[in-house]
């Protein structure tokens, strides 16, 4: 298990793998600091801070600017306005919230009970349960395909197990490698990249067929997996080593590694860049996806371990 800091629980980062227009505000939670850092897209400062509260274990973009935080240690989750840059509550959480995704439509929360083994549907405006679904041990990367099918990666049973949405309904489990952690989507969803953190590999999952297709051994502690927008290229973050791997999507061959901060995690693509949280350095490292190098290194406050991309529509009030 990842060293941890004092009270803190092991963080993760998710990217979901939509395909973008034009490059949106980069948010940075930092899990430490209890705050949501805003970077503006192709900046190397930050736009702005909000105060949120100690111990977010995972941030999601949701529709109309919102930003949704989970709170494992406070039974809740955070909404925030990216816009506004205002909390506007805290929805309660029946259980251990951990990994978060967002419907696109604005309307349903998904988040992982860490103790529970479970994953629960919430109304994203007033946080009623909708719905849950048993799933594995410690469930910790969320991903939502834009077909309505939810992938968790089961950190503690070695699987991503695949629900129904709608239904709330498991209709599959994907044996993969030690630790799942996190997940990402290729932008044609027909490939979702696992990063299994004590196997330090990534398993590439044909999500029409729902089996492994390929093993690719990466490295320390494959923490954070991310896709450019036009599916050529998979980042993934080791933790331990304080680099980036860069796959080639066709051949799964390694074209580059990028030495960033201490520690990254999370990792998310916005446009021509990746950015990268480093957990220990309270950075977070911007990386040009043509050159494949660090380009800037932004300071953040404690702990930056999860990031989201917002809407290309919001502007800073």
């Amino acid at each position: 298990m990842t060293p941890l800091r004092p009270m803190l629980l092991a963080g993760l980062a998710l990217t979901l793998s939509t395909p973008r227009v034009e490059a949106g505000p980069v948010y940075v939670a930092s899990q430490g600091a209890g705050t949501l850092s805003r970077i503006e897209a192709g900046a190397t400062t930050v736009a702005a801070t909000i105060a949120v509260g100690q111990g977010i274990a995972q941030v999601a973009a949701g529709a109309n600017g919102r930003l949704y935080l989970s709170q494992p240690d406070h039974a809740g989750i955070d909404v925030v306005d990216g816009r506004t840059r205002v909390v506007l509550q805290r929805l309660p959480f029946p259980g251990q919230a951990f990994g978060i995704a967002a419907s696109a439509d604005g309307l349903s929360l998904f988040v992982g009970d860490w103790a529970g083994g479970r994953v629960v549907r919430l109304s994203a405006s007033t946080g009623a349960v909708e719905g849950d679904c048993p799933v594995g041990k410690d469930p910790a990367g969320l991903v939502l395909d834009r077909k309505g099918r939810l992938y968790v990666a089961d950190r503690e049973s070695r699987q991503v197990s695949v629900i129904d949405a709608a239904r709330m309904e498991r209709v599959a489990t994907v044996p993969v490698g030690e630790g799942p952690f996190a997940l990402g989507l290729s932008p044609a969803e027909d490939r979702l990249y696992v990063a299994n953190v004590r196997s330090g590999d990534l398993s590439v999952v044909d999500t029409g067929s729902l089996t492994v297709t390929a093993t690719v051994r990466i490295g320390r502690m494959p923490y954070g997996v991310a896709t450019s927008e036009d599916g050529s290229l998979v980042l993934v973050t080791n933790q331990q080593a304080g680099t980036v791997a860069v796959l080639d999507s066709g051949s799964l061959g390694l074209k580059a590694t990028i030495p960033v901060g201490r520690y990254p995690e999370g990792i998310a693509v916005d446009g021509a860049f990746a950015y990268v949280a480093n957990w220990f350095s309270d950075s977070v490292s911007v990386i040009d996806l043509k050159s494949l190098t660090e380009t800037a290194r932004i300071p953040v406050a404690e702990g930056p371990r999860s990031l989201a991309v917002g809407s290309n529509s919001e502007a800073v009030r």
